[in-house]
């Protein structure tokens, strides 16, 4: 884990699962979808009162399913920028075991910045670069 500075631990439910007693695949997403908005809420880039602010919008998302994911599982979702452009920013995920360790997922998510009220992207916010530059330890505040 030593490229990642975030993480967030998962409570696998009953409802999460399958027919065959795993969590079903869709569910991924919702993981990574919680771990996402608990990222940029850490950050200070999304208050959480108002969707219409919330200036990202999903571009593109790659799952690629590892291992299952049992009921009672100690799952930890982990994410980091690995990299911003003029109007995207591309974050890798690794769903983890919490406690062997075993990555049970591996994803990546293009993210574009977006303006719910004009319907149109946006350029990435230099206080978003900012600080996420500060969390990754990365120089994100070039333009590329």
């Amino acid at each position: 884990m030593a490229n990642f500075h975030f993480s967030i631990p998962i409570d696998v439910r009953y409802g999460d699962l399958d027919p065959q007693w795993h969590v079903n695949n869709s569910r991924f997403l919702t993981y990574l979808e919680h771990a996402r908005m608990a990222y940029v809420t850490q950050l200070g880039l999304f208050k959480g009162n108002n969707f219409f602010e919330f200036n990202l919008i999903v571009a593109d998302i790659h799952i690629t399913y590892l291992a299952p994911i049992k009921l009672g599982q100690p799952v930890r979702v982990w994410l980091r920028t690995e990299r911003i452009g003029n109007k995207s920013l591309t974050y890798v995920y690794e769903i983890r075991d919490d406690e062997t360790q075993q990555v049970l997922a591996k994803a990546e998510t293009i993210m574009v910045t977006y303006d719910y009220h004009q319907q149109q992207s946006i350029p990435v916010p230099e206080t978003w670069r900012n600080a996420i530059s500060a969390l990754e330890g990365v120089d994100f505040t070039q333009k590329p």
